[in-house]
């Protein structure tokens, strides 16, 4: 069975015949673990029912701008961030075209335009509507645009006439879409990742950290694994669960971290230091839990190593990616980071702001390397990590493999 574990799939469904297929198509993405959100045009409704596709998919179908039982809505805004695939079975003939001009006159077109993810189309329509030039030039349009066309079949269709024109079975669907997310272009390659914080204890039961949860890294870690390489992720103390097909190996503090990626960095291609590794530690140690019978008392901290440096600096360093978290003059510090501690590629986010950062599900990040960079707006971390994969893979290629087609 195909998986697609926590993937975020946007079913939407076109008024034509073939929409009976798309339940079996959600039963079957639901079955490869995949998030099911249906969002139906109103001629869709006349071939299959909303409560059909709400009791398969486990949620409830869309198809207005404003859903009265979604207090926080903002319709296809929500929706367009929500996906990270928008797929849309059956396409018909008039969606298609609708598409390909831009208009905006119901929800599901509304957010095909408002959203970052990719869109694909199985087309489903008689066959001398296939073949009509029109909708061959809709088609064209559209796949200049980068939207993917899955599709047609073809053979004998409800109207009794045989041609293209048939929508492609819900089971190749199903293998387009997990194809979707496994780009495999980075196959044999090895990435050593750190994620989550450290923790430098001042007594048995107290420590500095901070607020990192793991998430981006993690992200990270799916994302790799998708792209194909063999991953190793050296975790701090977080509650995540870990990605499949990745290696987890624990730590606690910074020291522990630094030991691991030494033990296991000549064995990777890519460094990505996205771990928050606390700076300072404590330089003593209480062995008995501190009592608060004091007013005050006084800590001496120390330097925590810098692991990313020391990785950079190596004779034969791998392909090495930091992060940096800001609170302020984003990308100058970002550079300065960069150039400081000679890293091939640094990704740099606000901490602090009301949207992104520590703790929270979105993101944003600038990516700089020597002569440039990158900005990968708001989305949330799961998305983002895909982006920032594809950009550290076009980069790593670029730099360490110069005649290689990335």
């Amino acid at each position: 069975m195909l998986k697609l574990d926590g993937k975020r799939i946007l079913l939407g469904v076109t008024g034509g015949i073939a929409a009976y297929k798309a339940a079996e198509l959600v039963r079957l993405l639901r079955k490869s673990n995949a998030q099911v959100q249906v969002v139906m045009t109103h001629a869709a409704t006349e071939f299959i029912t909303p409560l059909t596709l709400q009791t398969l998919s486990g949620r409830a179908v869309r198809q207005d701008f404003f859903d009265p039982n979604d207090e926080a809505s903002i319709g296809h805004i929500d929706l367009a961030r929500w996906a990270d695939l928008i797929l849309i079975a059956p396409a018909s003939a008039d969606f298609m075209a609708r598409l390909a001009h831009g208009l905006a006159n119901d929800l599901l077109s509304t957010l095909c335009l408002a959203t970052t993810a990719p869109i694909a189309v199985a087309p489903a329509m008689n066959q001398q509507m296939w073949l009509n030039p029109a909708t061959q030039a809709n088609n064209q349009q559209l796949q200049a645009r980068g939207i993917k066309l899955w599709g047609p079949d073809a053979g004998e269709q409800a109207c009794g006439e045989v041609g293209p024109g048939r929508m492609l079975e819900p089971s190749e669907l199903l293998a387009r879409t997990a194809k979707q997310f496994s780009s495999q272009i980075l196959t044999g390659q090895s990435v050593l990742l750190t994620a989550g914080p450290t923790q430098e204890p001042i007594d048995p039961v107290r420590f500095i950290g901070n607020r990192s949860s793991g998430k981006m890294g993690f992200a990270l870690a799916r994302a790799l694994i998708e792209a194909g390489a063999k991953v190793c992720l050296i975790s701090g103390p977080v509650a995540l669960t870990t990605p499949a097909g990745v290696t987890r190996i624990n730590v606690d503090t910074a020291a522990e971290m630094q030991q691991k990626v030494a033990e296991h960095i000549d064995k990777c291609h890519i460094f990505i230091a996205c771990a928050a590794v606390a700076d300072y530690r404590p330089q003593t140690i209480a062995t008995q839990k501190i009592k608060k019978n004091q007013a005050e008392i006084a800590l001496t901290l120390t330097r925590n190593p810098d692991i990313l440096a020391e990785v950079a600096a190596r004779d034969t360093p791998p392909f090495t990616v930091g992060f940096a978290a800001e609170t302020e003059r984003l990308t100058e510090q970002a550079e300065e980071k960069r150039r400081l501690k000679r890293v091939d590629m640094i990704a740099a986010n606000l901490v602090g702001a009301e949207q992104g950062g520590f703790e929270k599900d979105e993101n944003a990040l600038t990516v700089l390397w020597e002569g440039g960079s990158k900005n990968l707006p708001m989305a949330r971390k799961e998305k983002l990590a895909r982006s920032l994969v594809a950009t550290i893979t076009e980069r790593y290629y670029a730099e360490k493999h110069p005649t290689k087609d990335s």
